[in-house]
């Protein structure tokens, strides 16, 4: 038994005793509920009042067999209290009110909705993009396991709207669900979206056909790891040149080259431009490809291809070329 479970029942036994001990009084001695109640208390409790009422030989046993009967049980609630303290559940709830403090200041963060093997991967890259997240996690080991690795971790059920709006939901800018099953994540999904509709959310799949379900409940992206693997193994083998370069590309640490989408806001210097005079003010990086606002996909835009607020941009350059892209934003 867990120790919340263990705590629970503990004071669902004292509440029990309570209530005996009033419904006695009142049934024996005649007392009202607040006299009664009054009597158990300071009964069980062992303060040493004297009794609200002279009692009746009947109220007096009762009251033997309430101390008999209940003060055990209260001093075995008062050692299990001490214990669940000691055992360092004080340091958790205290820990609790700092991440929940701390969630409270993330703005523009990325929930992740898991830490299992694909969650733990998706956690330490944007550790290492330094993109601010918040985990959700209802495994208690998987999320010591992230707090551990010094990520912010709720022990809760992704899919129940409590937890989405404890880690942030919002003010976050987008959600993973990375969960093991495709039901669960197709449950956050639908979850995500009655609270934020317009939230980005990528889902992982295991079965193809949880794909459209996926995409019906509102996920942007779905993303199938064995799908992903599969590729990137015949890639390697037909392609390893390839596969390194965009590897290279997509790692930051430590490489000079390195991949950027950027989305144009309205007004920005980027918007109404073209593609040629747009390579004067991005520092030497190239754009590799736009994805226009009505969905169209233009790869290797010609230079008279014009640029509008709502596109987004693939850029290719070094780290101190696209430094200041957040200014097209």
């Amino acid at each position: 038994m867990s120790k919340r479970k263990r705590f629970i029942l503990i004071a669902l036994a004292i509440l029990a005793i309570i209530m005996i001990g009033t419904a006695g009084y009142m049934i024996i001695e005649g007392w009202s509920f607040s006299d009664a109640f009054f009597m158990a208390v300071i009964t069980l409790s062992t303060v040493g009042f004297s009794e609200v009422h002279p009692l009746s030989e009947g109220g007096r046993y009762f009251t033997i067999f309430l101390i008999l009967g209940g003060t055990g049980t209260m001093l075995y609630a008062a050692t299990a209290i001490v214990q669940y303290l000691l055992e360092g559940n004080l340091q958790n709830i205290l820990g609790r009110r700092h991440m929940k403090t701390e969630i409270a200041k993330l703005k523009g963060h990325t929930i992740l909705c898991g830490y299992g093997k694909v969650g733990k991967e998706v956690a330490h890259v944007f550790k290492d993009e330094k993109t601010p997240f918040v985990v959700i996690e209802s495994d208690e080991k998987a999320c010591a396991k992230a707090n551990s690795d010094g990520f912010l971790c709720l022990n809760m059920n992704a899919a129940n709207d409590e937890a989405l709006k404890e880690a942030g939901i919002m003010n976050a800018k987008s959600l993973v669900a990375a969960l093991g099953s495709d039901a669960d994540n197709l449950y956050v999904t639908l979850s995500a979206k009655s609270l934020r509709p317009d939230i980005f959310v990528v889902a992982r799949i295991d079965a193809e056909e949880s794909e459209a379900k996926l995409k019906r409940a509102g996920a942007d992206r779905t993303m199938s790891p064995y799908g992903i693997g599969g590729r990137r193994l015949a890639m390697m083998t037909l392609k390893p040149l390839v596969v390194d370069f965009i590897d290279t590309t997509m790692d930051r640490q430590g490489h000079e080259f390195t991949l950027e989408d950027v989305n144009i806001a309205k007004g920005s210097s980027m918007d109404g431009i073209t593609v040629k005079e747009s390579l004067r003010r991005i520092d030497g990086a190239h754009i590799l490809a736009i994805k226009k606002k009505n969905g169209h996909l233009i790869a290797n835009p010609p230079p008279e291809t014009m640029l509008e607020a709502g596109d987004e941009l693939v850029l290719m350059g070094t780290r101190e070329q696209l430094k200041g892209l957040e200014n097209f934003t």
